[in-house]
């Protein structure tokens, strides 16, 4: 991949479960708009993410907002909005977001987008994590996701989850 943006939500989660490490392995850097970062420094997030959005690694890119969002709706927040029209300014090839509305407008203006999840299974497709143990820290964060994505997810790469 060339050119990755992302919104605040993968990296926020990514940052929480030990992982985020993982981004400069998948992608040589990552992109995010001004905007993104100053919500991963929100006094809301929790603090090992706003220290980390504090002093960011060298493989994260902060970049001015575009002055135009090309008219993306009101329904996204300002990050997903600054994201998507940051990616199409840069012709991403990909944008990390999970927000499923986010996610819808992106791939209507053509971008291909990947979400946390997405992104534990690139990892773990290169055994760069144990998806097991991730997946029980993402669980005790208040990530939000549909059961049958995840559950896909570990089945794909063989780990049982307890459940009957």
């Amino acid at each position: 991949m060339r050119v990755v943006v992302a919104d605040t939500g993968p990296l926020h989660y990514l940052v929480l479960v030990g992982c985020i490490g993982v981004l400069p392995q998948l992608f040589t850097a990552v992109t995010v708009p001004e905007i993104v970062r100053a919500e991963l420094l929100h006094p809301g997030a929790p603090q090992p993410v706003r220290d980390w959005a504090a002093n960011p690694p060298a493989w994260l890119v902060v970049s001015a907002t575009p002055g135009s969002d090309g008219g993306l709706s009101e329904r996204l927040d300002a990050g997903e909005r600054a994201a998507i029209a940051l990616a199409l300014s840069l012709r991403a090839d990909l944008v990390l977001m999970d927000d499923r509305a986010g996610v819808v407008a992106a791939a209507a203006n053509g971008l291909d987008v990947v979400g946390t999840l997405g992104i534990l299974d690139l990892a773990a497709r290169r055994t760069l994590i144990d998806l097991a143990e991730v997946v029980a820290r993402l669980r005790a964060t208040n990530f939000r996701y549909r059961l049958e994505l995840l559950d896909a997810l570990l089945d794909r790469h063989g780990v049982r989850t307890g459940r009957a």
